[in-house]
Formats: structure tokens, sequence, C-alpha cells
């Protein structure tokens, strides 16, 4: 069976240049800079975090080069964003009405004008990706690389804003945008396009560039867009709110970024399942598996309602919800499989995108492992017990197992091929259950989170 290298990266600490040491130097000085500007109003675990914080900026840093301009440029862009703010008020605060009053606050800084520039440029580098494979032309795809790079880089921009923002309304509202679901997607399509950049330039480095997969990644990233656009319009989610008391915890400012590595790397694979499937699966079972899997799980859901006499107008209006999503899917695939040799000719081989599907489910699992049990730690403190069997919990449980038992076939049985993509692209749907269908269509202690 055939098998694909990459060269790995060099040790951490060897061979590091000046560049790497003045990075060092900067995250350093940020750091002591905010343990004394905001250190007596941190708390012992949050001065814990921003402490275990600086070694692994700096370590991912040193390991992904690109890494480093991303993090020193979206810092000064926040800190112009922060300092215009401030300048608009004599007293001791930031201004928030300047938002609409300064020009670069208004059409580039503040935090929803660059939470849109965002979504701009992700629409942009997807449709870039998708011309790449439409004219067969490498050019479209770099300038859709850069483009999924300005996104990511105006995202996390807008996030760090909306963080100090928050604390200028008052000193109890102030939190990390990670509290509601307008602001996890804005986490979820930074994070995911993150993942998709470092795997592109990694396997471009080792000689097996990754072309055509990206205009399938940053769909999915697209699809988030559009749902977080929509969201923001019809919930008015883009307006910060005070946290609900069982969000008053500093577990949230791990917990939420560690179970959202292990969404976005699974979409990532899932997505490039669909591309290894489209190469290598039958015509009718890419019919039946890539129309039905949607279909069912509209299905599944009403009919359980349906028995349980549960078929409410908000029931049904959640059902109608998830049914235009569906639909979405179904557009989408009645489009691409006709056209699939087409794209096939311009997608990578099945061997490489089934190491970038492994690669990523990897990862994501040791994350999202990672959040789960800081999630059990949470809820003690919050409700009182590790566990509760909460619809949140419990699919969260039926997610860990599903990519548990992927990863246990792959490294103990050897599992490659269709059966594999087929089982990481139904995965996706599981995942989507359990952090979009379970606000939808279930309730429990999780419920602030219903769409």
């Amino acid at each position: 069976m055939t098998t694909t290298t990459q060269a790995l990266p060099a040790p951490l600490m060897s061979r590091r240049s000046t560049l790497d040491w003045a990075f060092a130097v900067i995250i350093l000085l940020t750091a002591g800079w905010g343990f004394h500007r905001y250190g007596g109003s941190m708390d012992v675990y949050e001065k814990g975090i921003l402490l275990c914080a600086v070694p692994s900026v700096i370590a991912l840093g040193w390991l992904w080069q690109p890494l480093r301009a991303l993090t020193v440029l979206a810092g000064l862009a926040a800190a112009a964003a922060m300092a215009l703010y401030m300048r608009s008020t004599d007293d001791y605060g930031a201004d928030l009405a300047a938002a609409d009053q300064v020009f670069w606050l208004k059409y580039m800084l503040s935090s929803q004008s660059a939470i849109l520039w965002m979504s701009l440029l992700f629409f942009m580098s997807t449709a870039f990706y998708w011309a790449s494979v439409g004219l067969n032309r490498s050019t479209p795809g770099i300038i859709g690389s850069r483009l999924a790079w300005g996104g990511v880089f105006m995202a996390l921009v807008g996030t760090v804003v909306r963080w100090f923002e928050s604390h200028q309304i008052a000193p109890d509202i102030g939190h990390i945008p990670v509290s509601n679901l307008y602001e996890v997607f804005v986490l979820f399509a930074w994070m995911t396009t993150l993942f998709w950049l470092y795997y592109e330039d990694r396997y471009r480095q080792a000689g097996q560039p990754l072309t055509g997969l990206g205009a399938f990644v940053m769909l999915v990233v697209s699809a988030s867009v559009g749902f977080l656009l929509w969201y923001a319009l019809a919930r008015g989610a883009s307006e910060i709110q005070p946290l609900v008391p069982a969000l008053q915890s500093w577990w949230m400012k791990i917990h939420v970024p560690a179970n959202f590595v292990g969404y976005g790397t699974f979409a990532l694979a899932a997505m490039v399942a669909l591309a290894y499937l489209l190469k290598t699966a039958a015509p009718r079972a890419l019919w039946l598996g890539l129309v039905g899997v949607p279909a069912i799980t509209i299905a599944l859901p009403l009919l359980g309602f349906a028995v349980l006499g549960d078929l409410s107008a908000e029931t049904m209006g959640s059902v109608i919800k998830a049914g235009r999503m569906v639909g979405g899917l179904l557009l989408f695939f009645v489009l691409v499989i006709p056209a699939r040799r087409w794209i096939n000719e311009r997608t990578p081989a099945p061997e490489v995108a089934d190491d970038v599907m492994y690669k990523a489910i990897a990862m994501g699992f040791a994350f999202f492992t990672i959040a789960t049990i800081l999630g059990a730690f949470w809820a003690a403190e919050a409700w009182g017990g590790y566990w509760s069997w909460d619809p949140k919990e419990t699919w969260a449980l039926i997610v860990w197992l599903n990519y548990a038992a992927w990863l246990h076939m792959r490294l103990m049985k050897g599992l490659r091929g269709t059966f594999a993509a087929w089982w990481a692209l139904v995965g996706l749907v599981v995942t989507t259950f359990a952090f979009l269908g379970v606000n939808m269509f279930l309730s429990g202690l999780h419920s602030y989170g219903q769409l």
C-alpha cells in the first residue's frame, strides 16, 4: 500500500534564528505588559492560563513560521483598535460609541466590522478555490489561500477587540468571546481555516500539494459563516450580552476552544473525505449516500417527535430550519456528483487525501478528549456533578466514541479506503447534531445555547 511521508519539523530548540528569538521576546514582553496592566483583575486561574499560553504561542510560532507574522500583525491591529477607542474619551475607559464615529473603527477594526471582513474574505477565498478547480489553474488557488489568511487575520482581530469591548461595557460583563453561537461560529470558522492552511503548507513543502481540497474545506467554512450572518441578523447575536451564571467560569476559556479544535478538524476531515469519495466511490453509492444521509438526518428527528407526540410549532420551526440547511447540502451534491470526473482531475491522489483525513481526525480527537475532560470538571463546579447525561453531554460522548472507534479501526485494523471516508463523512453529521441539533431539538442544562 502506498504511504505518504512528510518532512519532520526541526527540533524545537535547535537552530533557532534571530527572528525566532525576536518573536519570543515580543510574546514575553506582551505577556509582561498584560500582567502589569490587567494582572490586578485576574484571578489565579486566569494568570495560570496566560503563563501557559506564552510558551505555547512561542512554540507554535517556532514550529510553523507563518503563525509568527499572523500573531504579531493581529496583535498590532487589535492594539490600534483599542488605542482608537481610548482616544475618543478623556476619562478612564473607552467610548464604545466610537465604533460608529471613528473611520478605522467603523469600517475596519471594531469587532463587528472585523468579523464582517472575515466573512467576506472567507466567501471570496471559497470562490477563488473553486475557480482554481474550474479553470484548472494554480493562480486562483494561491489567491484563495491568501484570502483565507486574510480572513483568519480579521477573525483574530475581531475576537480580541470584542473581548476588549465587552470589558468596557462593565466589569461584570467582560468575557472571552466564546459564550454564544455567534461567537463560537467565528471561532469555528477561523480555526477550521487555520488548520487547513497548516496542512496545505506542510504538504506543499513535502512535495504533495493538496490541489483542489481547499475548495471543499472552505465550503464548510463558508457555510458556517453564512449561518453566522443569518444568526446575527435574525437574533441580534452580534450584540455583546452578559454571561449566564453557568458560563461565569474560567473553565470556559479553555474548554470551548479545545472543543472547537475538535469540531474544526472533524469538519475538515469530512470535507476531505467527500473529495476522496468523489474520486473512489461508485456513482450509485455516491447518489445513495450523499443524498440519502442528509435526508435521513431530517427524517429521523421528525419521526421521533411524531412518535413522542411533540409536533408543536416550535418543534416544526426547528425542523424547517434544519430542512433548509439540508436542502442546501442536497443542491450542492446534485451539482457536484455529475461533475465528479472533471473535479477528480484537479484533486490529489486518494492516498494523500486519506493521510490528511487521518491526521485531522487524530488531532481533533486529542483536543476533543481534553475538552470533554475539562467539561466534566466545569460541570462539577457549575452543577455539582461531573456527568449528568444532559443531551449535550450524551451527544458529546457519542461523538467521542465515534471517532475513538474510527481511530481504533485505523490503527489496529488498518482501516482505509472508501469505508473510512464514508465513516468520516457520517461523523460530520453526528458532530453537527451534537453541535447544533441538540440546541434545535432538545433541551437541558445547555439550553442557553438554543437557536
